[in-house]
């Protein structure tokens, strides 16, 4: 039972940090923080061994540096750069590190050029005046880059290769 506890909680904290990201235009460090505690039960019960544990860390320095350039020349949040660098700790191999940036910026572009045509708009009807959607709506504001991130993550990772012995605990 902890076993797959501990295996639901990536999807299920991607998830929460897409929906933090579309309603408030932020992710949690505590999210993230969660996500990264999660995974030291996780690389436990999957017995992974210290040069693959190591190897994850790496990748996920080498994600958040990559984040922190984009956030820099403001292409990304830097709640979206940590939550990505959270991300790759738990995927760690190179095939999935990659095909998950890959698989981001491809439905972060998708994601961007949608919520450009919905600022093309040019009013909202009553109905649709609520916070999350005004904030959206609004030239000034970015992209919440964190729902493009998290699905990428949930379908890279449900290939990955320690979902099976989750599955079959």
């Amino acid at each position: 039972m902890l076993s797959k506890l501990v295996f639901w909680s990536f999807p299920l904290l991607a998830l929460s940090a897409a929906f933090f990201d579309l309603f408030t235009m932020r992710i949690p460090n505590k999210l993230v923080l969660a996500m990264v505690a999660c995974f030291i039960p996780a690389a436990l019960l999957a017995g992974l061994p210290l040069d693959d544990l190591a190897l994850r860390v790496g990748f996920a320095l080498g994600v958040l540096l990559l984040g922190f350039v984009l956030f820099y020349f403001g292409v990304m949040g830097g709640g979206d750069a940590k939550f990505a660098a959270a991300i790759a700790l738990w995927l760690g191999t190179t095939v999935d590190v990659v095909t998950f940036l890959i698989l981001m910026a491809f439905y972060g572009g998708g994601l961007t050029l949608v919520i450009l045509g919905f600022r093309k708009v040019p009013y909202l009807p009553a109905p649709l005046r609520y916070e999350w959607l005004l904030r959206l709506h609004d030239k000034k504001t970015g992209v919440p880059y964190g729902i493009t991130i998290a699905i990428a993550a949930v379908i890279v990772f449900q290939k990955s290769d320690w979902v099976m012995p989750f599955l079959l605990l």
